[in-house]
């Protein structure tokens, strides 16, 4: 684990893979009634049959949201408070089916020097067990403050 003058010398070094975890049709179905977003490709098992996927597909953003345990086990700095200050891109090249396994990787872009700490630049990819392209590729900055 880094400490917060140490971060600089993560500039273009991969991060990663973290362990792989499993998508859920009930961790689906949470994240539909949280955002209140019942579509049918997400939470219709029988539906989504005979959608464009063959099956249920995790929402994109519930994707997004898994970025945060997935930077805080990637990038965690031992003597600093991390934030997410927020994102320059994001991409959904390809599903993150119900079912399948998924994992995240990072690489750091850049880091700079802020007033009380480091601003790091992190690309951080979804990896879906056996798919060739990620289910998210995301350009996230986090602020590190001593």
């Amino acid at each position: 684990m880094p400490t917060l003058h140490e971060l600089p010398g993560l500039a273009g070094q991969r991060l990663g893979p973290t362990q792989w975890r499993e998508m859920t049709q009930e961790r689906v179905n949470a994240f539909a009634d949280v955002t209140e977003d019942h579509n049918y490709i997400h939470v219709d098992p029988e539906r989504a049959k005979a959608s464009p996927f063959g099956r249920t597909i995790a929402h994109g953003y519930l994707g997004v949201a898994l970025l945060a345990p997935i930077s805080q086990q990637l990038l965690a700095v031992e003597d600093a408070t991390g934030v997410n200050y927020g994102m320059d891109r994001l991409r959904f090249p390809a599903p993150l089916p119900v079912g399948e396994r998924f994992r995240g990787t990072a690489e750091v872009a850049e880091v700079t020097e802020i007033k009380g700490g480091m601003q790091v630049k992190v690309t951080l990819e979804i990896e879906v067990d056996g798919q060739e392209r990620p289910a998210l590729v995301a350009d996230c900055l986090f602020r590190y403050y001593a």
